[in-house]
């Protein structure tokens, strides 16, 4: 029998999503009867709310079932970029934007526009997984940007134009951030863009997805609204996944200058086409109606953060820089325990418990937990933590 066919480098090179691994595994368990608790979730535990729903219904009896432009829905592009502008201070135009399969395509089409191979990608770490290997997918090298529990995972900003060489072409921005849940401040972001002034060959992408999902005190501040002069040089990722609770409806969006648009969506053009039209229509809903469910949504996951981060913050040995946004904790592990591929593997067969290692988003001395569950869960999920904690 013929072996199997070569497969090409990328594929070779490409890493699998390590939480959607550890959710494999998780549901695998459950199916053989063990009682699993995960904390390992990445998406919100709510339904979308009824409004979008009944939109996109409504669509699908309108005839919203045909092909449709490859960057969107004329009508989603032009109220993402009147939000754009009304809410985040981002002047932005309806030809700026696109519309996209999630916010991790719109990354995907970004890097594959915008590098070249030997171009160098920025990227803070800790960082969201599939930063680095969307970016070697384009052929581009990362260079990661580290911080540390111990200060706080604030970027260090001269540690960050230290790592600038003439082969820099993009910064990846993520705020508020996953895994860490910081949110950048207002004064750290104007720094930032004094940084990026010196150096006109940086691009900035900022991932935006988490905006809505605040900590009681904390703003959120899109980069290019707070350096105008740097407006051309910033791209914007966001989508309707995570404050909507809209993750299966796979709906995302890019903004920026006019001509990268443009490329962007001739490359979906090819690739995927058109997201969803009747999907579209949903998302034309969200994005149009009220804040309020947003709201809502935002408050629970404030209520339940605040647990998780209390019951971590009693453990004795763990380092927790408490998560300013998003639905996430990333606690330091005990000095101790130095592998948290191991320590998250143990715990999954000992306790049944699903958390995500720190290895994953570049900081191999941590552990990913999510929030995006109920309070029962949390408090169950805090217990085996520490139960393995203790019997390590």
């Amino acid at each position: 029998m013929p072996g199997s066919p070569a497969l090409s480098y990328r594929a070779k090179a490409l890493k699998p999503s390590l939480t959607l691994e550890i959710a494999a595994r998780a549901k695998a368990l459950q199916g053989e009867g063990r009682n699993i608790c995960s904390l390992s979730a990445g998406e919100p535990d709510f339904d979308t709310p009824e409004f979008i729903v009944e939109a996109a219904r409504r669509a699908l009896l309108d005839g919203y079932t045909r092909y449709g432009p490859a960057g969107g829905d004329p009508e989603l592009r032009a109220a993402v970029a009147e939000k754009l502008s009304r809410e985040n201070g981002l002047a932005t135009k309806p030809n700026e934007v696109m519309i996209t399969n999630g916010g991790k395509q719109a990354i995907y089409n970004l890097f594959q526009v915008l590098l070249n191979p030997g171009d160098q990608v920025l990227i803070p770490a800790p960082f969201w997984l599939s930063y680095p290997e969307i970016a070697a997918l384009a052929g581009a090298d990362v260079v990661t940007v580290p911080s540390s529990a111990a200060d706080g995972f604030v970027l260090d900003l001269a540690q960050l134009e230290a790592s600038i060489t003439p082969k820099s072409r993009l910064l990846v921005l993520n705020t508020p951030g996953n895994p860490t849940g910081r949110v950048m401040a207002k004064d750290e972001l104007l720094s930032l863009a004094d940084v990026l002034r010196r150096h006109p060959q940086m691009l900035v992408m900022s991932d935006e997805i988490y905006e809505y999902l605040l900590a009681e005190g904390h703003s959120h501040h899109s980069l290019a609204a707070l350096a105008p002069d740097l407006k051309d040089r910033c791209f914007t990722v966001n989508g309707f996944a995570k404050g909507w609770a809209m993750t299966g409806w796979r709906l995302g969006y890019l903004a920026g200058h006019a001509d990268v648009i443009r490329a962007a969506a001739a490359l979906q053009s090819q690739s995927t086409s058109n997201v969803c039209s009747f999907a579209q229509r949903g998302a034309l809903a969200a994005i149009q109606g009220s804040r309020q469910c947003v709201q809502d949504m935002a408050g629970s996951y404030n209520g339940r953060r605040k647990l998780l981060v209390s019951g971590l913050q009693a453990m004795d040995g763990i380092t927790l820089v408490p998560p300013q946004g998003a639905f996430y904790a990333f606690p330091q592990l005990p000095d101790h325990i130095t592998d948290s591929m191991e320590f998250c593997r143990r715990a999954l067969d000992v306790e049944g418990l699903a958390v995500v290692p720190g290895a994953a988003f570049g900081d191999g001395r941590c552990i990913r937990l999510s929030c995006a569950v109920s309070r029962e869960t949390i408090s169950d999920g805090l217990e085996r933590l520490s139960r393995v904690l203790q019997n390590w």
